[in-house]
């Protein structure tokens, strides 16, 4: 391998065992047994050369995506399925999860990264919503991405982050079907009373 392959494969086990904020110029160097300025050569900044290895990652993930895919007899069965094998994937790829976290972070004082997030964001709606309805993303509609997709990426960051948290406590899948049940019933109460929120226990509020 050339320098810069040989520093892509080094900054990837640095993500790996130390993450995206605590990974050094000279971490990267070293793992790749190349020098710290072959690093601002071929990528132009850490920031870069790091981002580079961080999304590539996670297309190899989304590339991955069907083989997550729910089994069941019933789409009930096969949501809770899919979702089971998630959990079990943020566990499996955990350093991918908390380096993603971690970007998020740095991002907000980044704003080149910052954009490549929402642009990947963007993207991401309208094909985890062709997913789902098990279409063409290019039979889409506009407001199935952004409604549908929106959700489902909502869902996505939620139980990541439960389950980097709190791996005993993370959710299963029927137990996220049964809170989307619950939110939809919330959702169709229309006879439900209208408590303002903070003028009551929290029990007690109603959409």
């Amino acid at each position: 391998m050339g320098n810069r392959e040989d520093l892509l494969a080094g900054a990837r086990r640095c993500l790996e065992e130390k993450g995206y904020l605590r990974t050094t110029v000279r971490d990267i160097a070293t793992a790749s047994r190349v020098s710290m300025a072959a690093i601002g050569y071929h990528f132009g900044s850490r920031e870069a050369l790091l981002n580079q290895v961080l999304f590539a990652a996670i297309d190899e993930w989304s590339e991955a995506v069907g083989g997550l895919a729910g089994e069941g007899e019933t789409a009930e069965e096969r949501f809770a399925d899919m979702w089971d094998r998630k959990v079990r994937n943020f566990g499996e790829l955990r350093w991918l999860w908390i380096a993603n976290v971690e970007a998020f972070v740095h991002a907000q004082s980044s704003p080149e990264l910052l954009a490549a997030l929402a642009a990947g964001q963007r993207a991401a709606r309208p094909h985890v919503a062709s997913l789902l309805r098990g279409v063409p993303q290019s039979e889409v509609a506009p407001a199935d991405a952004r409604s549908l997709g929106s959700v489902q990426i909502a869902l996505m960051t939620g139980v990541m982050v439960q389950t980097l948290t709190d791996p005993e406590q993370a959710p299963t899948g029927r137990e996220l079907v049964a809170g989307l049940r619950g939110l939809a019933e919330l959702l169709e109460d229309r006879s439900a009373a209208r408590t303002p929120p903070g003028s009551g226990p929290a029990d007690e509020w109603h959409f």
